[in-house]
């Protein structure tokens, strides 16, 4: 199977993003307009005692909904990149290119898989993306993520199925030529 390089993985991180960050955006927003009607007084100020319509969030209404939203963020992007690596391998970036993540036994990955894969992602990035860099350095074109769940993301299987049919084509060629 034809591996896939850092470029088009970094298009298909930008691709994906896209339509992620308009699921975080809106998930977050729902969250935070519930945490702004349902959340306790504590968390929000009248900065002006005369005009108690005026309400802003105070110190601890701000880091409670810091965390609501990093929380949210966390768990969406899981369950956004879980659910397409899960359910056919692909992404909506990846399915542009015509892209696989896949186990070495060529079927796509668990749910718990998944959630490795994250994690280690995860880490990859926090490492000022050291982990995706090292694509360039790892002769099967992996990432830490994916040498961490033994996954890796491959050309599409019919593209694989060609590379064996040329391969064992050629072979039979040079049979024939050295008259086997």
């Amino acid at each position: 199977m034809q591996t896939i390089g850092l470029f088009k993985r970094l298009l298909v991180i930008l691709y994906d993003g896209l339509l992620l960050t308009s699921v975080a955006f809106f998930t977050s927003a729902l969250l935070m307009g519930l945490f702004t009607w349902l959340g306790p007084d504590a968390f929000f100020t009248a900065p002006d005692p005369s005009n108690p319509n005026l309400i802003e969030r105070s110190d601890l209404g701000r880091i409670v909904g810091g965390v609501i939203v990093s929380v949210n963020v966390i768990c969406v992007s899981f369950f956004f990149y879980g659910w397409f690596w899960t359910h056919g391998g692909q992404t909506l970036g990846m399915k542009a290119w015509n892209l696989y993540l896949i186990k070495p036994d060529g079927k796509f990955i668990d749910w718990k898989t998944a959630l490795k894969r994250y994690l280690a992602a995860l880490i990859s990035w926090a490492f000022i993306g050291l982990g995706f860099s090292w694509i360039l350095l790892d002769s099967k074109k992996r990432a830490w993520h994916d040498i961490l769940t033994g996954t890796q993301i491959v050309k599409s299987k019919q593209q694989g199925e060609k590379d064996k049919q040329k391969n064992l084509a050629k072979h039979r060629a040079k049979n024939i030529a050295k008259g086997r």
